[in-house]
């Protein structure tokens, strides 16, 4: 053994880094991490604090275009492969053209490739091979419509929404008021996805659990901004059966439970043995 006694180790492993610009708010961290396979790293910055509720009006502050570039700079020292913007509602509140001229400015300001939520939403849409989707946001009536506008602006029809009308502490939703709210908005005229928008609402365990009882896609915010993100990479995310990152579709809908019980209850918690 040398002097340093620890030389034949190697490594450590080289990792492909993916930046992250969330909103100030942002709490789950833990939850992108899981998607992330071992040779990659996340590289996480925040917008500034403002004193603003979850709203429309936050919104707009958030996709201020010199505001994301600050942040989009503050990520160029470690030489990200690709930048997230993880914010729906800072994204799709300007529409089409404004959820690609965030995307713009985010090249701008050094971002070697850039995605934003809304835009890896259309794209998971595009790649799952539907235009219906179902509809679950966290958000007042009025930041709901807003991502309703985005959706038909794109093509996209929503067969059912339902909202839970918060403003503050999204990412303290048990996942048992996800999976209700859910099962409402599927409710719907027959939708090929379902949609769990906001990158604050606590999604990772629940949608394998979805999609087994559905037997539709169900996709989320962060889960979409992950893999547009890594789809960039060349890589997927990692993790427990999921329709999008697998590439795998959900088994055809039936209507009850095949033993003609009740669909098992969700849990609150975080499964035990995940990633």
């Amino acid at each position: 053994m040398n002097g340093t006694g620890i030389s034949f180790l190697g490594g450590p492993r080289p990792q492909r880094g993916v930046g992250v610009v969330a909103p100030f708010d942002f709490a789950l961290d833990r939850e992108l991490w899981r998607w992330a396979p071992d040779e990659v790293s996340l590289h996480l910055t925040r917008t500034p604090f403002m004193p603003v509720e979850v709203s429309l009006d936050l919104a707009r502050l958030v996709s201020e275009h010199r505001t994301l570039a600050a942040a989009v700079r503050t990520l160029t020292a470690v030489t990200p492969e690709v930048v997230a913007y993880a914010c729906a509602s800072g994204s799709f509140v300007g529409g089409i053209a404004g959820e690609r001229a965030l995307c713009a400015a985010m090249t701008r300001a050094g971002a070697v490739a850039a995605v934003t939520t809304p835009g890896a939403l259309l794209e998971a849409l595009t790649e799952l091979g539907t235009r219906r989707v179902a509809l679950v946001t966290p958000y007042t009536v009025s930041l709901t419509r807003s991502l309703q506008d985005y959706l038909a602006e794109a093509g996209v029809t929503v067969t059912g929404c339902a909202c839970m009308g918060l403003t503050r502490h999204i990412w303290k939703v048990p996942y048992r008021g996800v999976a209700d709210m859910a099962r409402r908005a599927a409710r719907g005229d027959q939708p090929q996805a379902l949609f769990l928008s906001c990158t604050n609402l606590p999604t990772y365990d629940v949608i394998p659990q979805l999609e087994a009882e559905l037997r539709i896609p169900v996709i989320s915010a962060n889960q979409v901004t992950m893999w547009a993100a890594l789809r960039r990479l060349g890589t997927r995310p990692v993790g427990p059966y999921q329709a999008l990152p697998s590439g795998v579709p959900p088994a055809p809908p039936r209507p009850r439970h095949e033993d003609g019980g009740a669909w098992p209850v969700l849990s609150d918690e975080p499964q035990e043995g995940r990633p």
